[in-house]
Protein backbone atom coordinates (compact mmCIF):
# COMPACT_ATOMS: atom_id res chain seq x y z
CA UNK A 1 0.00 0.00 0.00
CA UNK A 2 0.95 3.51 -0.78
CA UNK A 3 1.34 6.28 1.91
CA UNK A 4 2.23 10.06 1.95
CA UNK A 5 4.93 11.45 4.42
CA UNK A 6 3.88 14.93 5.87
CA UNK A 7 5.65 17.15 9.19
CA UNK A 8 3.25 18.00 11.38
CA UNK A 9 3.70 19.68 15.24
CA UNK A 10 2.08 18.84 17.86
CA UNK A 11 1.72 21.69 20.84
CA UNK A 12 2.44 20.24 24.24
CA UNK A 13 3.30 22.01 28.04
CA UNK A 14 6.34 24.44 26.99
CA UNK A 15 7.41 23.01 23.74
CA UNK A 16 6.43 21.83 20.46
CA UNK A 17 6.78 18.41 19.49
CA UNK A 18 8.37 17.21 15.63
CA UNK A 19 6.94 13.99 14.35
CA UNK A 20 6.31 12.82 10.80
CA UNK A 21 2.38 11.57 10.09
CA UNK A 22 2.64 8.75 7.11
CA UNK A 23 -1.00 8.66 6.11
CA UNK A 24 -1.83 5.19 3.51
CA UNK A 25 -3.08 6.57 0.12
CA UNK A 26 -6.84 5.11 -1.08
CA UNK A 27 -8.02 3.24 1.48
CA UNK A 28 -11.11 3.89 3.26
CA UNK A 29 -11.27 5.83 6.80
CA UNK A 30 -11.38 6.04 9.29
CA UNK A 31 -8.48 4.31 9.93
CA UNK A 32 -6.80 2.15 12.97
CA UNK A 33 -3.20 4.43 14.03
CA UNK A 34 0.09 3.66 15.62
CA UNK A 35 2.16 6.05 17.63
CA UNK A 36 5.89 5.23 17.99
CA UNK A 37 9.08 7.21 19.44
CA UNK A 38 12.82 6.35 19.85
CA UNK A 39 15.16 5.86 22.89
CA UNK A 40 17.31 7.34 25.00
CA UNK A 41 19.15 10.72 23.24
CA UNK A 42 18.06 9.60 19.80
CA UNK A 43 16.06 11.25 16.90
CA UNK A 44 13.27 9.68 14.91
CA UNK A 45 15.95 9.81 12.11
CA UNK A 46 17.94 7.53 13.50
CA UNK A 47 16.14 3.97 12.85
CA UNK A 48 11.97 4.92 13.23
CA UNK A 49 11.33 5.40 9.61
CA UNK A 50 11.88 1.29 8.28
CA UNK A 51 9.30 0.66 11.24
CA UNK A 52 6.84 3.39 10.61
CA UNK A 53 6.90 2.66 6.72
CA UNK A 54 6.08 -1.07 7.34
CA UNK A 55 3.24 0.00 9.55
CA UNK A 56 1.71 2.54 6.67
CA UNK A 57 2.26 -0.09 3.98
CA UNK A 58 0.35 -2.30 6.01
CA UNK A 59 -2.50 0.21 6.12
CA UNK A 60 -2.27 1.92 9.86
CA UNK A 61 -1.86 5.77 10.18
CA UNK A 62 1.24 6.26 11.63
CA UNK A 63 2.75 9.35 13.79
CA UNK A 64 6.43 9.19 14.62
CA UNK A 65 7.95 11.69 16.71
CA UNK A 66 10.70 13.09 18.46
CA UNK A 67 10.97 13.41 21.96
CA UNK A 68 11.05 17.94 23.57
CA UNK A 69 14.76 18.93 23.12
CA UNK A 70 15.68 16.78 20.59
CA UNK A 71 16.07 16.15 16.86
CA UNK A 72 13.00 18.79 15.24
CA UNK A 73 11.02 19.16 18.84
CA UNK A 74 11.66 22.38 21.16
CA UNK A 75 12.39 22.57 24.08
CA UNK A 76 15.56 23.51 26.70
CA UNK A 77 17.58 22.86 27.73
CA UNK A 78 18.73 20.56 24.42
CA UNK A 79 19.23 17.56 25.04
CA UNK A 80 18.10 16.98 28.30
CA UNK A 81 16.25 13.60 29.41
CA UNK A 82 13.64 13.38 32.12
CA UNK A 83 10.82 10.22 31.63
CA UNK A 84 7.94 11.46 33.14
CA UNK A 85 8.03 14.23 30.94
CA UNK A 86 8.89 12.43 27.75
CA UNK A 87 5.37 10.13 28.41
CA UNK A 88 3.31 13.31 29.29
CA UNK A 89 4.23 14.54 25.70
CA UNK A 90 3.64 10.83 24.58
CA UNK A 91 -0.05 11.33 25.79
CA UNK A 92 -0.77 14.87 23.93
CA UNK A 93 0.87 12.76 20.61
CA UNK A 94 -2.38 10.21 21.44
CA UNK A 95 -4.38 13.00 22.04
CA UNK A 96 -3.18 14.57 18.61
CA UNK A 97 -3.50 11.56 17.25
CA UNK A 98 -6.87 10.95 17.96
CA UNK A 99 -7.81 14.31 16.99
CA UNK A 100 -6.90 13.36 12.95
CA UNK A 101 -9.78 13.05 11.38
CA UNK A 102 -7.97 10.18 8.82
CA UNK A 103 -7.78 8.19 12.54
CA UNK A 104 -10.27 5.20 14.07
CA UNK A 105 -9.67 6.97 18.03
CA UNK A 106 -10.78 3.12 18.88
CA UNK A 107 -7.94 1.44 17.39
CA UNK A 108 -4.67 3.23 18.77
CA UNK A 109 -2.00 0.60 19.08
CA UNK A 110 1.68 2.03 20.47
CA UNK A 111 5.10 0.65 19.45
CA UNK A 112 8.28 2.00 22.15
CA UNK A 113 12.07 0.75 21.65
CA UNK A 114 15.00 0.48 24.08
CA UNK A 115 14.48 3.16 26.93
CA UNK A 116 10.81 4.46 24.89
CA UNK A 117 9.74 0.64 25.22
CA UNK A 118 9.89 1.42 28.78
CA UNK A 119 7.57 4.33 28.23
CA UNK A 120 5.58 1.77 26.26
CA UNK A 121 4.80 -0.27 29.68
CA UNK A 122 4.05 2.70 31.64
CA UNK A 123 1.43 4.16 28.75
CA UNK A 124 -0.09 0.91 28.41
CA UNK A 125 -0.48 0.40 31.69
CA UNK A 126 -1.96 3.73 32.39
CA UNK A 127 -3.54 4.79 29.35
CA UNK A 128 -6.38 2.42 28.20
CA UNK A 129 -7.03 4.68 24.77
CA UNK A 130 -4.48 2.44 23.62
CA UNK A 131 -5.69 -1.20 22.20
CA UNK A 132 -2.22 -2.23 21.77
CA UNK A 133 1.07 -2.03 22.58
CA UNK A 134 4.54 -3.18 21.27
CA UNK A 135 7.80 -2.86 23.85
CA UNK A 136 10.80 -3.41 21.21
CA UNK A 137 13.83 -4.31 23.52
CA UNK A 138 12.69 -2.26 26.58
CA UNK A 139 14.25 -0.65 29.52
CA UNK A 140 12.74 -2.55 32.46
CA UNK A 141 14.85 -0.83 35.20
CA UNK A 142 17.25 2.13 35.42
CA UNK A 143 19.06 1.22 38.52
CA UNK A 144 20.14 -2.15 37.97
CA UNK A 145 21.03 -1.38 34.40
CA UNK A 146 23.27 1.66 36.27
CA UNK A 147 24.61 -0.76 38.77
CA UNK A 148 25.87 -2.95 35.76
CA UNK A 149 27.01 -0.44 33.86
CA UNK A 150 29.68 0.63 36.77
CA UNK A 151 32.18 -0.70 38.56
CA UNK A 152 30.97 -0.49 42.19
CA UNK A 153 34.53 1.01 42.94
CA UNK A 154 33.43 3.46 40.51
CA UNK A 155 29.79 4.71 41.60
CA UNK A 156 30.95 7.03 44.68
CA UNK A 157 32.91 9.06 41.43
CA UNK A 158 29.50 8.58 39.38
CA UNK A 159 27.46 10.00 42.48
CA UNK A 160 29.97 13.11 43.49
CA UNK A 161 30.03 14.16 39.01
CA UNK A 162 26.15 13.88 39.72
CA UNK A 163 25.89 15.91 42.96
CA UNK A 164 28.26 18.67 41.76
CA UNK A 165 26.11 18.76 38.81
CA UNK A 166 23.18 19.56 41.07
CA UNK A 167 25.29 22.30 42.89
CA UNK A 168 26.12 24.07 39.98
CA UNK A 169 23.08 24.51 38.50
CA UNK A 170 22.06 25.87 42.47
CA UNK A 171 24.53 28.16 41.26
CA UNK A 172 22.89 29.10 38.04
CA UNK A 173 24.68 26.97 35.27
CA UNK A 174 23.37 25.42 32.98
CA UNK A 175 23.30 21.49 33.21
CA UNK A 176 26.73 20.31 32.69
CA UNK A 177 26.93 17.75 29.15
CA UNK A 178 28.68 14.55 27.95
CA UNK A 179 29.00 12.51 25.20
CA UNK A 180 26.33 9.83 25.20
CA UNK A 181 28.64 7.58 22.95
CA UNK A 182 32.50 7.69 22.24
CA UNK A 183 35.85 5.25 21.89
CA UNK A 184 38.15 7.72 23.23
CA UNK A 185 38.53 7.11 27.07
CA UNK A 186 39.77 10.77 27.46
CA UNK A 187 36.12 12.28 26.47
CA UNK A 188 33.49 11.84 28.68
CA UNK A 189 30.48 9.57 27.66
CA UNK A 190 27.64 7.51 29.01
CA UNK A 191 28.25 4.56 26.48
CA UNK A 192 31.47 2.97 25.20
CA UNK A 193 30.46 -0.37 23.94
CA UNK A 194 31.43 0.14 20.33
CA UNK A 195 28.38 -1.74 19.11
CA UNK A 196 26.38 1.35 20.85
CA UNK A 197 29.19 4.13 19.68
CA UNK A 198 28.53 2.29 15.74
CA UNK A 199 25.44 2.48 15.63
CA UNK A 200 24.72 6.15 16.80
CA UNK A 201 27.32 7.30 15.03
CA UNK A 202 26.49 5.78 11.51
CA UNK A 203 25.25 7.71 8.50
CA UNK A 204 21.65 8.51 8.31
CA UNK A 205 19.76 11.04 5.44
CA UNK A 206 18.24 13.71 7.18
CA UNK A 207 18.42 17.19 6.98
CA UNK A 208 18.30 17.47 11.27
CA UNK A 209 21.34 17.00 12.57
CA UNK A 210 21.72 14.80 15.76
CA UNK A 211 24.13 16.16 18.21
CA UNK A 212 26.23 13.65 19.99
CA UNK A 213 25.73 14.81 23.45
CA UNK A 214 23.37 14.59 26.96
CA UNK A 215 23.09 16.29 30.06
CA UNK A 216 24.82 14.70 32.71
CA UNK A 217 21.59 15.09 34.62
CA UNK A 218 19.43 12.47 31.76
CA UNK A 219 22.03 9.67 33.51
CA UNK A 220 20.74 10.27 36.72
CA UNK A 221 16.96 10.43 35.68
CA UNK A 222 17.46 7.04 33.48
CA UNK A 223 18.82 5.32 36.99
CA UNK A 224 16.01 6.47 38.76
CA UNK A 225 13.71 5.14 36.25
CA UNK A 226 11.61 2.19 36.71
CA UNK A 227 9.27 1.40 33.93
CA UNK A 228 9.23 -2.69 34.45
CA UNK A 229 7.34 -2.12 37.83
CA UNK A 230 4.42 -1.49 35.70
CA UNK A 231 4.55 -4.43 33.77
CA UNK A 232 1.98 -6.46 35.35
CA UNK A 233 -1.03 -3.61 34.68
CA UNK A 234 -0.83 -3.38 31.13
CA UNK A 235 -3.43 -6.12 30.68
CA UNK A 236 -5.91 -6.34 29.68
CA UNK A 237 -4.21 -4.34 27.01
CA UNK A 238 -2.59 -6.34 25.01
CA UNK A 239 1.30 -6.80 25.13
CA UNK A 240 3.62 -7.87 22.62
CA UNK A 241 7.51 -7.94 23.59
CA UNK A 242 10.26 -7.95 21.25
CA UNK A 243 13.35 -9.12 22.98
CA UNK A 244 17.35 -9.12 21.40
CA UNK A 245 18.74 -13.11 22.64
CA UNK A 246 21.89 -11.27 23.67
CA UNK A 247 20.94 -7.69 24.55
CA UNK A 248 23.51 -5.99 27.11
CA UNK A 249 22.01 -2.21 26.47
CA UNK A 250 18.42 -3.59 27.97
CA UNK A 251 20.04 -6.65 29.47
CA UNK A 252 18.01 -9.91 28.58
CA UNK A 253 17.51 -11.50 31.94
CA UNK A 254 16.18 -8.61 32.45
CA UNK A 255 13.30 -8.30 30.00
CA UNK A 256 12.46 -12.27 30.33
CA UNK A 257 12.43 -12.10 33.84
CA UNK A 258 10.12 -8.54 33.37
CA UNK A 259 7.75 -10.70 30.37
CA UNK A 260 7.04 -13.58 33.43
CA UNK A 261 5.22 -11.45 35.57
CA UNK A 262 3.22 -9.63 32.59
CA UNK A 263 -0.42 -10.78 32.17
CA UNK A 264 -2.42 -11.97 29.44
CA UNK A 265 -2.98 -11.19 26.80
CA UNK A 266 1.16 -10.74 25.70
CA UNK A 267 3.38 -12.58 23.39
CA UNK A 268 7.02 -12.86 23.74
CA UNK A 269 9.11 -12.47 20.21
CA UNK A 270 13.01 -13.46 20.81
CA UNK A 271 15.37 -12.67 17.86
CA UNK A 272 18.59 -13.25 17.57
CA UNK A 273 21.37 -10.98 18.09
CA UNK A 274 21.66 -8.01 20.28
CA UNK A 275 20.31 -4.43 21.27
CA UNK A 276 20.54 -3.05 17.83
CA UNK A 277 19.22 -6.44 15.49
CA UNK A 278 15.84 -5.31 15.73
CA UNK A 279 16.87 -2.36 13.48
CA UNK A 280 19.44 -3.95 11.59
CA UNK A 281 19.97 -7.28 10.56
CA UNK A 282 16.67 -8.80 12.21
CA UNK A 283 14.65 -5.79 11.00
CA UNK A 284 12.46 -8.24 9.02
CA UNK A 285 11.51 -10.12 12.21
CA UNK A 286 11.44 -7.56 14.86
CA UNK A 287 8.43 -5.34 12.28
CA UNK A 288 6.70 -8.21 10.97
CA UNK A 289 6.54 -9.41 14.71
CA UNK A 290 4.87 -5.66 15.32
CA UNK A 291 2.71 -5.62 12.61
CA UNK A 292 1.03 -9.01 12.98
CA UNK A 293 0.47 -7.77 16.55
CA UNK A 294 -1.33 -4.50 15.76
CA UNK A 295 -2.67 -6.66 12.89
CA UNK A 296 -4.69 -8.96 15.40
CA UNK A 297 -5.60 -6.13 18.13
CA UNK A 298 -6.60 -3.19 15.76
CA UNK A 299 -8.17 -5.03 13.08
Amino acid sequence: MTFTRSDVEIPAEGATLGGWLFVPEGAEGPLPAVTMTIGLGGIKDQGLEPFARAFAEAGYVVLAHDHRTFGSSSGTPRHDVHPWQQIADWRRVISYLESRPEVDERRIGLWGTSFAGGHALVLGATDRRLRAVVAQVPMISGLRIGQRRALPEHQAAIDRRYDEDERAQLRGSAPATVALVSKDPGVPALYRDPEVVDFYLRPYDSDVEWENRLTLRSSRNSRMYEPGVYIDTVSPTPLLMIVGTHDTMTPTDMALAAYERALEPKRLELIRGGHFSPYLEEFGAASAAATEWFGRHLS
